[in-house]
């Protein structure tokens, strides 16, 4: 799945366990202008590093897998939860737009060349 809006909030890596990292992106989505919604990706492990260069404001697409797992508390009580695990974020338009953009040497100018039609073999 895949969804486009601006960076609201990024947060910084936090190390949950001895053996997950988590990071979230906080991502404005206006289909509506009147009621903007405001959605929470996560990002785990080695994904965390996909929001450097990710700036509030910037103008991104999200790629994301919808999770649901189940959750039975101490009183036997099933709870359901759902979360959006991003695995690729294409910045836009903004600070980051630029910064991942390779950089390309200028058109050589052919026509100042020597018409020399000799080929050396």
């Amino acid at each position: 799945m895949e969804i486009k809006g601006k960076v609201h909030e990024v947060s910084p890596t936090v190390q949950v366990t001895d053996s997950l990292k988590k990071r979230e992106l906080i991502l404005e989505y206006i289909e509506n202008p009147q009621y903007p919604e405001y959605l929470k990706f996560e990002a785990i492990q080695d994904r965390c590093n996909l929001l450097d260069n990710t700036k509030v404001g910037d103008d991104v697409e999200v790629f994301f897998n919808l999770k649901g797992r189940p959750w039975t508390d101490k009183a036997g009580k099933k709870t359901y939860f759902n979360s959006l695990q991003l695995w690729k974020v294409n910045v836009l338009s903004g600070a980051g737009a630029t910064a991942g953009a390779p950089a390309y040497a200028p058109p050589a100018d052919i026509s100042s060349q020597p018409d020399d039609d000799d080929l050396p073999f």
